[in-house]
């Protein structure tokens, strides 16, 4: 399959050998699996720990796919492929909330924390290069109508179960503002409201081209950004126009000039959904993402609309959460499919 190329400066694109396949490899299935509920059932209290009868009733699939979705711009009027409108961000946002999906950041995906409904299922919402769209406060404080944070509130005052997070991977002018003091003000004001502030490089470079000390540099010198703006070291990143750097763990860890790194996931720019952070096969260096779009040309088989709808028809391939963070339902034949360090929080059925 022919990949697309776009020449956009400043946008992740789907790197050639980053081919998407018809089918996602290693699908934990659950064979003739009815639809889980989009609801948590009754009678489950808050805090329950799951067993086995609970979580056959809720369908809880806890080893199957996540889609982790890839947003750039967002804009009143596409300029690239790429490109959403608010008015394609909100459709696409409202089919999720209406799908029972729950957003959760990259950071809690890659690192197993995953605090969803009983039957619903999570998604990662994923926005790259710290775009002025992406967020703005208007003159009362608020997000901006029409920014990417805009329509995520909006969508979640309207369907109270979609949680309002996602995840904004900046380079070295967050959201177009070059001073620092507004710099501070805006990834505050996410951090402070659940959103997540993470790393996709200082200036955008391709990592592969790049000699490993210089990819090390590209990523310390946004992690000393974070620091100085007062936010968290990161736990993700997302890699430019999602290429490996030629030595693979230098993007997940190292150091530069006497600041260390060490990310618990590395995303790539799309192809298909991923699999579960609990799966034995999950590779938290190269992680897969879905870009937003339709059904057209190259994206008839690898953008958001076609895996939707496509984990809409195969329930039984999607994870489906218990509603207990520290335990991992799944059905008895996906024993095997789980990571030997998770085996004791197993809860099979």
């Amino acid at each position: 399959m022919a990949v697309v190329t776009v020449a956009v400066i400043g946008l992740s694109l789907m790197p050639p050998g980053n081919v998407p396949h018809a089918k996602p490899k290693d699908v934990a299935k659950v064979e003739g699996s009815a639809a889980p509920p989009t609801t948590t059932p009754v009678g489950q209290p808050p805090g329950v720990v799951s067993t086995p009868g609970f979580a056959r009733q809720v369908h809880a699939n806890e080893a199957g796919l996540v889609p982790v979705l890839m947003y750039h711009r967002i804009l009143a009027k596409r300029i690239a492929s790429i490109d959403r409108t608010p008015g394609q961000l909100r459709k696409e946002l409202e089919k999720l909330a209406g799908q029972g999906y729950v957003p959760i950041t990259a950071r809690e995906f890659a690192t197993g924390d995953i605090r969803v409904p009983a039957g619903k299922f999570p998604v990662v919402l994923t926005f790259d290069d710290g775009h002025p769209s992406h967020f703005a406060l208007d003159a009362g404080g608020n997000p901006a109508p029409d920014t990417a944070v805009g329509v995520i509130q909006e969508v979640a005052r309207k369907f109270p179960s979609f949680r309002p997070v996602a995840t904004f991977w900046i380079n070295r002018e967050p959201f177009g503002m070059r001073d620092r003091e507004s710099q501070a003000a805006a990834v505050r004001w996410l951090v402070d409201h659940g959103y997540e502030v993470a790393n996709h490089t200082w200036n955008h470079p391709n990592l592969r081209a790049l000699k490993r000390k210089k990819v090390s540099e590209q990523i310390v010198r946004v992690e000393r950004l974070l620091k100085k703006l007062g936010v968290p070291p990161s736990r993700t990143m997302a890699l430019p126009y999602g290429s490996l750097p030629r030595t693979k763990k230098a993007a997940r860890a190292g150091a530069w000039d006497g600041t260390r790194y060490d990310f618990a996931g590395v995303f790539l720019a799309g192809a298909e959904p991923s699999l579960s952070p609990y799966a034995k096969k999950f590779d938290r260096g190269a992680i897969q993402r879905i870009q937003s779009n339709g059904k057209k040309g190259e994206c008839r088989k690898w953008c958001s609309q076609y895996w939707l709808e496509w984990l809409h028809k195969h329930p039984g391939e999607r994870y489906v959460s218990d509603g207990d963070p520290d335990r991992i339902s799944i059905p008895e034949t996906l024993r095997g499919n789980i990571v030997a360090k998770r085996g004791l929080q197993v809860i099979a059925y």
